[in-house]
């Protein structure tokens, strides 16, 4: 309310200046507003480009690394599924060799064994054949002393000897097959 009474008594508006200082203060702001636009507003044009230029540039080579990240990982994803098509093809090549390797050494234990039981078998008919030769020296040794012991005379004559031995023992080995067949 004091601002009313004062507006009634004057005669005056206290919130409008009087002329002469609102010519000077305009005439003021042009001056420091056409000294500003010449000398400040070009300097933050300036700043105000480069920062463009460098937000645009940002963003373009943002995009250029966006675009070769995308084109490395694809040729990353790439090399990774070849990696995989290799480790697949060596664990396939692998399995085929411990295969194969597999049955190479079961082939070789096989004939190795074959080799075992035919040696096995010919030092078996080896001692067989020693030992019907043994057996046949002594019993035709035994046979000559006890033919000579019964015939009263010596049977030393090795031909004599050999022929008895062989006919007794053909003779047994003749009765061994008759009672083979017999049965």
């Amino acid at each position: 309310m004091n601002l009313l009474v004062l507006a009634a008594e004057g005669g005056e508006n206290p919130l409008i200046p009087p002329i002469p200082e609102l010519v000077i203060g305009l005439i003021a702001f042009v001056i420091v507003f056409g000294f500003l636009a010449k000398k400040l507003l070009p300097n933050i044009n300036k700043v105000l480009d480069e920062r463009r230029e460098a937000i645009e540039g940002g963003i373009e080579k943002a995009e250029a690394a966006q675009t070769e990240a995308q084109s490395v990982l694809e040729q990353y994803k790439a090399q990774l599924a070849e990696a995989r098509h290799e480790a697949a093809r060596l664990r396939q090549e692998a399995l085929e060799q411990g295969t194969a390797l597999k049955e190479e050494l079961r082939a070789e234990g096989q004939r190795q064994r074959e080799e075992i039981i035919a040696a096995g078998h010919a030092q078996i008919e080896a001692d067989r054949k020693a030992a019907s030769h043994a057996l046949r020296q002594d019993v035709g040794k035994l046979a000559t002393d006890l033919a000579g012991k019964l015939v009263g005379e010596s049977l030393e004559d090795h031909a004599r000897q050999s022929r008895t031995i062989d006919r007794f023992l053909g003779e047994l080995e003749e009765k061994a097959a008759s009672n083979g067949a017999a049965r």
